[in-house]
């Protein structure tokens, strides 16, 4: 076996049945600590908070370490749910959920070795002058260890979870399960065209295989950049459920929350402009907005872009649909407005007009920032709390049974993420200028 530094790690549970079982225990742990609470406060004559009852730390903890425990798919959908603004989950599980956006627990050695002997055969460690057991990157679907082959090339693997990809469907459906205690979800709302989306999305993201497809067809469409610099394929290693490339040293980019003003401005933007070429330009994005998706090389001064899993294609009519959305976001009127949030899908054409005026209230105050002539502040607006607040209003109305078309979501999904990263980074962005590079012609 090869270097170990940690031994420490907990296997992967495997077989549908295990799996099913550590779901029951979550969720059965939940009931029972929602019903104790609940007839606590029935006995002293309060009134029974689901919301409250729900939002307790035994609960937190139960949900979150159950499902760090089980990986794969269960833990990506719970984060990928704690990107949540309200419109669908309350606040006070979008809030245990987002506790757990890298809480993953790795392999331990021997599950890790079980794993590369049935992707490699046995011997596997012979290929490499070093091969480091302990990952230095551990998430949902699979962890990271650097390697070194005999011929001194600095590598990166990526080793997926034994059992991800059988277990995608029955822990999505597990989830939904559990999405269904009683007070979580608006009456009457339909999420299972969201969870049908998410099983598509997660099958994709367990094939290593379509990931080095994507990783390869961004270095392409990225060649050649001052600003961005991509890992590059060790094809001989990759299989299904490994990914081989060269380890790109870089640092964390919060680990620029203090770097000059102008390397931050310049990271946000960089970053901010590639979403948009990815939706207008490219035809694809990579939707997963987490922040450890991205380096910085500070020798260099250029971004590392990392895991292309979450790759989605942008159909054309979708991609349209958003140029015109922007276009009247920053010239339009109220009605024009209206009209293309109606053809994206942010509300259905039998929505409760107070609804639709929720829902577009949201959209104007969010737009607000790309209106103006001068660079935007992320870093002392209170523009993300307003669209909190005013999220978890619509929510909060339990009668609005609508969902945004998946492909829409998982885009916000992105989209909110790259918010988050400028107003960590305190970036100042001229906002304006970049949409109207990409929508003032439908050919950008």
């Amino acid at each position: 076996m090869p270097r170990n530094d940690d031994d420490s790690g907990a296997a992967v549970p495997r077989g549908r049945a295990r799996r099913l079982f550590q779901f029951g225990s979550i969720a059965s742990g939940i009931a029972g600590g929602v019903a104790v609470g609940g007839m606590r406060a029935l006995a002293t004559g309060r009134r029974p908070d689901m919301s409250q009852l729900l939002l307790t730390p035994a609960n937190t903890a139960r949900l979150t370490g159950g499902l760090s425990h089980l990986r794969g798919a269960a833990l990506k959908l719970g984060q990928m749910l704690s990107m949540d603004t309200g419109l669908v989950l309350p606040d006070e599980l979008t809030e245990i959920l987002s506790r757990m956006r890298d809480d993953a627990r790795h392999m331990p050695p021997k599950q890790l070795q079980t794993t590369l002997n049935g992707e490699w055969g046995e011997g596997w460690y012979g290929r490499f002058a070093r091969f480091d057991v302990r990952p230095f990157a551990a998430a949902s679907i699979g962890q990271v260890h650097r390697a070194t082959t005999k011929d001194g090339r600095d590598l990166a693997i990526k080793v997926q979870y034994p059992g991800v990809r059988a277990s995608i469907d029955s822990d999505v459906d597990n989830m939904a399960t559990l999405l269904r205690v009683p007070g979580i979800l608006p009456r009457g709302m339909d999420v299972a065209p969201l969870m049908a989306e998410a099983k598509r999305q997660l099958h994709a993201e367990a094939d290593y295989l379509a990931e080095a497809q994507h990783l390869a067809r961004f270095g392409r469409l990225l060649a050649g950049s001052e600003i961005f610099v991509l890992p590059e394929l060790h094809e001989a290693l990759c299989t299904p459920q490994v990914l081989a490339m060269t380890y790109v040293p870089g640092a964390p980019l919060e680990s620029l929350v203090d770097a000059p003003q102008s390397v931050r401005d310049k990271v946000a933007a960089a970053l901010i402009d590639l979403v948009l070429r990815e939706l207008f330009v490219f035809g694809a994005m990579q939707t997963d907005p987490n922040l450890a998706n991205y380096r910085y090389g500070a020798e260099t001064g250029r971004i590392v872009l990392l895991d292309f899993g979450a790759v989605q294609p942008i159909a054309p009519e979708l991609a349209s649909d958003f140029r015109a959305l922007a276009r009247v976001a920053l010239t339009g009127g109220p009605d024009e407005t209206r009209a293309a949030m109606l053809r994206i899908g942010y509300f259905g054409p039998d929505t409760a007009p107070h609804h639709r005026d929720l829902i577009q209230s949201m959209f104007e105050a969010a737009m607000a920032p790309l209106r103006q002539d001068t660079p935007f502040d992320f870093g002392t607006s209170d523009l993300l709390e307003q669209l909190r607040k005013m999220g978890l209003a619509i929510g909060d109305d339990r009668e609005l049974s609508h969902v945004p078309p998946a492909a829409t979501l998982f885009l916000h999904r992105k989209i909110g993420g790259m918010y988050l990263m400028a107003a960590k980074l305190r970036a100042r962005v001229a906002l304006r200028p970049m949409i109207e590079a990409y929508c003032t012609t439908d050919a950008a």
